[in-house]
């Protein structure tokens, strides 16, 4: 007990930057900082809200994600009303943060409504997806982090679905070719170029799921506007290997339905 009590103290006191580091761009060097939480252990979902005290809306929360998408009951958004506009890229930064791989991209904007913007802050990869569509998982997930100029956030999903034939669309490829360069926590590496405009086409052409959830990752913020494409992504086996090797395991486990308890507090109570 007493060796538990000094991880988990250790664990907080390295954890008081996750949901800075989560949104914004990291610093940019060979080397960068590794996540302080995981999916194993001492650092499972699980035990997130005991990292840090700004946590607890990871097993407090009523409005948690990532969550089963029932399409019958689902919110659509409406056709038009949302804009993915994110410039073509020359390279960018790709991380390995030991319990995630994310590209440092801080430019494009998220129109929605018409009208309302948010700014890109990053982007990066779940194995398998943290989504499910009526109960089915997938190999793999893509979040794109939005903010505002305050404390909103807006998060564009894409699931990939194996494929046979078909290999990864832009701009994954370029990214994916770079995986053997990261293999090794902390490490950092350029992609090459990067292409946004199939995911742009892709939204504009297929029904996209909506909900208000959270981060799927420490504070577990909630307010996080969703956006998942309702789409799949081709992934061919090689990439997915390859990724897979890196990522390991990096999903939380499925939440509630929107609005119902927190799964860890009813976990308690049935305990109790």
């Amino acid at each position: 007990m007493k060796l538990l009590t000094l991880l988990l103290l250790a664990m907080t006191a390295s954890s008081s930057c996750i949901s800075d580091t989560f949104l914004f761009p990291r610093a940019v060097s060979n080397q960068t900082t590794i996540n302080p939480f995981n999916y194993t252990e001492l650092g499972r979902p699980l035990n997130w809200d005991r990292l840090n005290k700004t946590n607890v809306a990871c097993s407090q929360g009523k409005h948690q994600s990532p969550i089963d998408i029932l399409t019958e009951e689902v919110d659509y958004v409406e056709f038009g009303s949302l804009v993915f506009d994110i410039p073509a890229a020359e390279e960018a930064k790709l991380l390995n943060l030991g319990s995630g791989l994310e590209v440092i991209l801080a430019r494009g904007t998220l129109t929605t409504n018409k009208d309302y913007q948010y700014q890109l802050a990053q982007f990066h990869f779940h194995t398998p997806s943290e989504h499910r569509v009526e109960q089915e998982y997938y190999p793999l997930e893509v979040h794109f982090v939005f903010k505002d100029h305050e404390t909103n956030i807006a998060v564009v999903a894409f699931l990939f679905q194996l494929s046979s034939t078909d290999k990864p669309v832009p701009p994954f490829e370029s990214i994916f070719h770079h995986l053997e360069d990261i293999d090794t926590p902390g490490r950092s590496t350029e992609t090459g170029s990067l292409d946004f405009t199939y995911l742009t086409a892709l939204l504009k052409s297929h029904a996209i799921y909506k909900y208000t959830g959270s981060l799927t990752t420490p504070p577990c913020t909630e307010g996080v506007s969703w956006y998942i494409s309702a789409k799949p992504l081709p992934l061919d086996v090689v990439s997915f290997n390859k990724i897979k090797q890196i990522l390991k395991f990096n999903a939380r486990y499925t939440q509630n339905a929107v609005g119902e308890e927190n799964l860890l507090k009813v976990a308690v109570a049935v305990m109790d």
